[in-house]
């Protein structure tokens, strides 16, 4: 009977987030998914933050965790066996969804709320320009036609042509985006790639400032350290707070990626061109070369190097 009972409530509770399964530990399959599943915020009490593990079945507990009002993209949805459901948010990271709202009912209310407004602001604006209409009398007064004066200007004799023979060399200027760099800031980029290429398979260990191991923001800090000419914080919160924001279109090898929230980003990655990105990512993986995935998607992009 409590077997019966526990199989209807889980049904009950995949029928809310929208997931139909066969049985009760089915796992959507984001990988061919090209938006995520759905955005979220974590949702939990102030100043406090939700614990982030490996896996929603026996899963080990990650060092970092989830900044509460952070937003964050669900990549995938599972439930335990213990009937609670879980958000996978990232590579092998995944959290409670107890903790956490959803942010398209609210966008949806905010939406609806707006058209109202802009309706009633409409009808307001009709009814005081039919007012002034009936109070003023528009009067027509005829055009008078311009006549056109002929300007004649007198030739000049003897004009002084002056020739300059110095020339002023322009100075070399490399394109990257449709935007002007210049060779100094386009060499310090590339020696940023090189360099973070290079790290590629070395070892991840949490606080890792180098050589041989790095934890992400760790890494970030060697790189930019050693021939980016930019002296980085060394956290990722502080890192975000450097540079220029850019938009995803517009990125140039030598930015950085920043995963989880604009203002407290939890991850960092090094863009080297080709949609790829070098980051130290987890204790298993170590440091790695990735591509840019639709449903673990960089939160906000920034420029450093000027």
């Amino acid at each position: 009977m409590k077997r019966n009972f526990w199989k209807m409530g889980l049904a009950a509770a995949l029928t809310l987030t929208g997931i139909g399964v066969a049985s009760p530990q089915k796992i959507v399959d984001a990988a061919t998914l090209k938006t995520p599943v759905k955005r979220i915020e974590i949702n939990c009490l102030p100043s406090k933050s939700v614990k982030i593990w490996t896996n929603y079945e026996g899963g080990q507990l990650i060092n970092f965790r989830a900044k509460n009002k952070s937003k964050w993209n669900v990549a995938k949805t599972a439930v335990d066996r213990k009937g609670k459901l879980w958000y996978m948010i990232g590579d092998s990271e995944w959290i409670e969804a107890r903790y956490t709202k959803d942010l398209e009912e609210q966008s949806n209310t905010k939406t609806a709320q707006e058209q109202v407004r802009k309706i009633a602001t409409k009808k307001k604006i009709k009814k005081s320009k039919l007012k002034v209409k009936a109070k003023k009398v528009v009067k027509k007064v005829p055009k008078q036609k311009v006549q056109k004066q002929k300007v004649v200007v007198p030739q000049l004799s003897n004009v002084v042509k002056k020739k300059s023979n110095k020339t002023t060399a322009a100075p070399t200027i490399t394109h990257l985006s449709n935007k002007t760099v210049s060779p100094n800031v386009s060499k310090r980029a590339q020696a940023v790639v090189n360099l973070a290429e290079s790290q590629v398979g070395k070892g991840y260990v949490w606080g890792g400032n180098g050589p041989d191991n790095f934890d992400c923001s760790g890494l970030v800090q060697y790189v930019y350290n050693q021939v980016g000419g930019v002296k980085l914080p060394r956290v990722t919160t502080d890192q975000v707070k450097v540079g220029v924001t850019v938009t995803m279109d517009q990125l140039q090898p030598g930015d950085l990626l920043y995963w989880g929230s604009a203002d407290a980003p939890y991850h960092v990655g090094i863009y080297v061109g080709n949609n790829q990105y070098v980051c130290a990512a987890t204790p298993e993986q170590g440091v790695v070369l990735q591509t840019i995935s639709s449903y673990f998607y960089p939160c906000v992009a920034k420029r450093v190097i000027a």
